[in-house]
């Protein structure tokens, strides 16, 4: 197919595509065939082999944030082939590796876009679930072909397995931009890592690379054997435990919390040295007590963050695949996408599950 097509020839000709997905709020996914936009001036269409897992497909296909649109295509960790480049794209040659995260569109002229913040953006597009500029409902990774505007595709460097890339671009970004906005990024400095889950083996991998010492804290005793051996924490803390807790005042720079169920923030702040930060990345569903007084204490700071724009989360691929930060997946076929969710509605997994869709997904819509 001629690159160079015109834009009327792009309309006749959509992409055709499929995939699997939810029909309403019982979750169940099955196939589906939909199209793809043609691709564009400025487009990049590439064939999906990968698509991780994120605990947010579950939240969307069950429409439990109450903003899912039927039928929803999930997936925004997906990575692949490049098959297609527009007349105008840059960047990327067909056979290059990329991939797609959670945003495939912004405004690209509020403060957050001229900052490289597209994440931030009031206009910005959800991979799945949202409405694009042309009216259309997006669709994501959970299909075997994927088409985006160029920039909002991140190049997979070579030394980096594509199954593994995948749930960087949602995982990864998220507890690697708060390491580096926060200045946790810089060796020798104590970070803590709330939840040992799909972010938070993650944080300590990217933490442990950036050469923090790093300190594991969870409610379950029976993860320190993970977190020791298998991730090389330094160090691990029982949150419920007060003599630990109470050994441990004052000795962390930071703390990146990635724990989405409810839980005290208290505890947390007294692990903090003074000018501390503790930094939320998941959404509890109801809102966390934030006692003041341990913020005064300390001039300590609790904030937030969610993803990363995409010139930071090219240079978070960059980084892991020059440093080996690779999460630890389970590669399941595409058919079994549902007892996928299942398990992982009882965090059933170590830790991410990626979607073989290159090798699975024509074999089960066939």
């Amino acid at each position: 197919m001629n690159p160079t097509m015109t834009r009327l020839a792009e309309e006749e000709h959509p992409n055709k595509a499929f995939g699997w997905a939810a029909r309403d709020s019982s979750g169940v996914l099955s196939p589906f065939k939909f199209s793809r936009r043609a691709t564009g001036e400025k487009d990049v269409a590439f064939k999906v082999l990968y698509c991780g897992i994120c605990h947010s497909d579950l939240h969307m296909a069950k429409n439990e944030w109450g903003m899912s649109v039927y039928p929803l295509v999930p997936g925004h960790e997906l990575v692949g082939e490049v098959t297609e480049v527009g007349s105008k794209v840059q960047k990327f040659n067909v056979g290059d590796r990329v991939g797609v995260g959670c945003v495939v569109g912004s405004c690209h002229s509020c403060d957050s876009c001229k900052n490289n913040l597209e994440n931030y953006c009031p206009k910005s597009i959800l991979t799945y679930g949202a409405e694009y500029h042309d009216g259309s409902i997006t669709y994501g990774g959970y299909s075997d072909t994927m088409v985006a505007d160029e920039h909002f595709i991140v190049r997979i460097p070579d030394n980096l397995p594509l199954d593994v890339a995948g749930p960087l671009l949602c995982a990864g970004i998220t507890v690697y931009s708060p390491l580096r906005y926060s200045g946790l990024d810089k060796p020798g400095l104590h970070v803590g890592v709330v939840g040992l889950g799909g972010l938070g083996h993650v944080a300590v991998k990217f933490a442990k690379a950036m050469g923090a010492k790093v300190t594991v804290i969870s409610t379950s005793p029976s993860k320190k054997k993970e977190a020791l051996e298998n991730l090389v924490a330094d160090s691990f803390l029982v949150s419920r435990d007060q003599d630990q807790l109470q050994g441990a005042t004052g000795t962390l720079d930071g703390i990146i919390d990635t724990v989405s169920a409810q839980h005290p923030l208290f505890p947390l702040l007294g692990l903090l040295k003074s000018h501390g930060k503790l930094v939320l990345v998941s959404a509890p569903e109801k809102p966390l007590e934030l006692p003041v007084f341990p913020l005064l204490q300390g001039r300590k700071v609790v904030g937030g963050s969610l993803i990363g724009g995409m010139k930071e989360t090219q240079e978070m691929i960059d980084f892991a695949a020059k440093h080996n930060v690779k999460p630890d997946i389970e590669v399941i076929a595409m058919e079994y996408v549902n007892t996928a969710m299942e398990r992982l509605l009882k965090a059933d997994v170590k830790y991410r599950f990626v979607i073989d869709i290159g090798n699975t997904l024509k074999a089960t819509t066939s």
